[in-house]
This record gives C-alpha cells, sequence and structure tokens, in this order.
C-alpha cells in the first residue's frame, strides 16, 4: 500500500504542477494561485470539521503558518516558470527543493550518507545542463530558471515547516489547513496590490478567457466556459491537498524513505504529459539536464 499511496501522490503532484502551469499561461499566475488555495482550503475545513481535526491546535501551528506565507511566494515563481518555459525543464528543477530539508539536517548535526552526496552533486550538474541554454538566452529565458530554482527554495522551505507543524494524520489534516488558509490570505493581499497598481487579476474574457477557445465548456451556451475555469482551478488546488493526503498515508504506512523516493517521482508525471498533451520538444542537452535533476532528487530523498 506504500508504494500504492506514494506513487498516487506523485500523480497528482504532476498533473497539478500541468494544470497550474497551463492554467498561468492564460491567467494571472497570481490569480491561479489564490483560486485555487481558495477552493483547497474550502474542502480543507470541511475535512478539518467532519474528522475533529481542530482538537489538534496548539503553538505547532505557527510553522503552518510560516508554511503558508512562503507557499503562494513559491507557487507565484513556479506557475510563472512553467507559463513561460519548457514543463518537462522547469518541473525537475522545481522538484530539487528537496535540497532544502537535507541542507536543515546539516545545521542541525545530521550527516547524509553516500546516496545524498551522490544525489547532490548530480542534482548540481543537472542545474547546469538543464539551465545552461536558457542562461546564455534572453532575459525572458534567464527568468525562467530563476524562477523555478526560487520556486525549488520555497518548496523545500514549506516542507521543512509543514513537517514541524503536524503529528499524526489529523495534525496533518489541520496544519494543511492552516496552510492553505494564510496563502489564501497573503496571496489575496498580493492580487489586491496587483490590481490597485493597475494589474489584472482576471484575462481580458474574465474567467471565460482562462480557458482556450474550443476547451471544455466552451460550446455550452449558459456558463460553461466559466464552469469549466472553475473546475479547472479546483482541480489545481484539490490535487494538491489530495497528494499531500496520499503522501501522508504512504509515510503511516511503510518506510518513509520508499514513500518519499516514489512520490518524488511527480516531476516524470509532468515531463511525459507535457510531451504527451502539449508536444513539447527539448534540445538533447536540456533532457539531459532534466533527467539528471530529477535522478538527483530520488537520491536526495533516498538517503
Amino acid at each position: 500500500m506504500t508504494a500504492l499511496f506514494a506513487l498516487g501522490a506523485a500523480l497528482l503532484w504532476g498533473l497539478a504542477d500541468l494544470g497550474g502551469g497551463l492554467l498561468a499561461r492564460r491567467a494571472p499566475a497570481l490569480t491561479v494561485v489564490v483560486v485555487s488555495q481558495t477552493l483547497a482550503a474550502a474542502v480543507l475545513g470541511a475535512v478539518v470539521l467532519t474528522t475533529g481535526a481542530w482538537r489538534e491546535a496548539g503553538p505547532q501551528l505557527w510553522y503552518a503558518v510560516g508554511a503558508g506565507a512562503v507557499g503562494p511566494v513559491a507557487l507565484l515563481c513556479f506557475y510563472r516558470a512553467l507559463a513561460l518555459g519548457p514543463m518537462g525543464v522547469v518541473s525537475p528543477l522545481g522538484s530539487l527543493g528537496v535540497a532544502v530539508p537535507v541542507t536543515v539536517g546539516l545545521l542541525l548535526g545530521e550527516r547524509p550518507g553516500p546516496l545524498q552526496f551522490t544525489g547532490i552533486g548530480v542534482a548540481v550538474a543537472g542545474v547546469v545542463l538543464a539551465g545552461g541554454p536558457e542562461l546564455r538566452g534572453a532575459p525572458a529565458q534567464r527568468r525562467t530558471v530563476a524562477l523555478a530554482l526560487g520556486a525549488a527554495l520555497g518548496f523545500g522551505t514549506v516542507m521543512v515547516l509543514i513537517t514541524e507543524a503536524s503529528s499524526g494524520l489529523l495534525g496533518l489534516f489541520l496544519a494543511l489547513f492552516v496552510q492553505r488558509v494564510t496563502n489564501v490570505v497573503v496571496g489575496g493581499a498580493a492580487l489586491c496590490v496587483s490590481v490597485r497598481r493597475g494589474g489584472r487579476a482576471l484575462p481580458a474574457g474574465g474567467l471565460r478567457g482562462i480557458l482556450p477557445p474550443g476547451g471544455p465548456g466552451a460550446r455550452s451556451r449558459s456558463g460553461g466556459p466559466v464552469l469549466a475555469a472553475v473546475a479547472a482551478l479546483a482541480f489545481v488546488g484539490l490535487a494538491d491537498v489530495a497528494a499531500n493526503g496520499a503522501y501522508a498515508l504512504a509515510a503511516r504506512n511503510g518506510p518513509v524513505t520508499v514513500a518519499a523516493v516514489l512520490a518524488h517521482l511527480h516531476p516524470v508525471v509532468t515531463v511525459l504529459a507535457a510531451l504527451l498533451f502539449l508536444g513539447e520538444r527539448l534540445r538533447p542537452v536540456q533532457t539531459t539536464g532534466a533527467a539528471l535533476a530529477l535522478t538527483g532528487t530520488v537520491l536526495l530523498a533516498s538517503g
């Protein structure tokens, strides 16, 4: 069951990355973050109430607040990177956030094993190869790499904070709910500031403009595109929540190392989905770099 739940988490995270990236290509990335996380918070709130997880409240939830403050920034960077660059490169680079918990462990006196040391070297080589062509390109291409690595740092920080914020499955549900609520507050405030400065909260066509012409619901005469856009945003937020739940179940029912390695294969899902549905093509050096970055992530998690 551990493998099943962990692979389910990888599948859901990979599809959420793909969905979020596609939506951010037609709508402001900050809007995608705020709306998807609002829908996720609503569902998690219902889970917390029905399971009685609110009884797990304690001072440790401040870590969840911290994770919620960092999360929107990481998601915003990640979605913008996915909107600007090839998903086959951005997703593996974003997954390098697993290096942050390793660094924290070093500062606390832990010593990584041979696999982790190998993973660090492989991951760095992957970043150089995957980002090399972009770093020599236009400013927008260099920005894509910078955003992806910034997102990785944020995701890794969230991993550390959310671990400290929960104890047990019910505690995890509550911590994730608090994190999502903070996401909405921080992201919503940033969105309001952006709008006041002249930015747009929605594309020119409103919610109808989020999905491409001819997409799901486009032929409906009564709010079909709007409902389809809300459904797509809900999927992104709920897939992320479900992935967290699946990973928690995997870690509780078997070795955490196995669960972490399998769950961190989510970039493979994004890469394959982008190749299948978007027809993306990568340069050979980028393909090699993305593969090395993913390999380094697996080695870091398995150590």
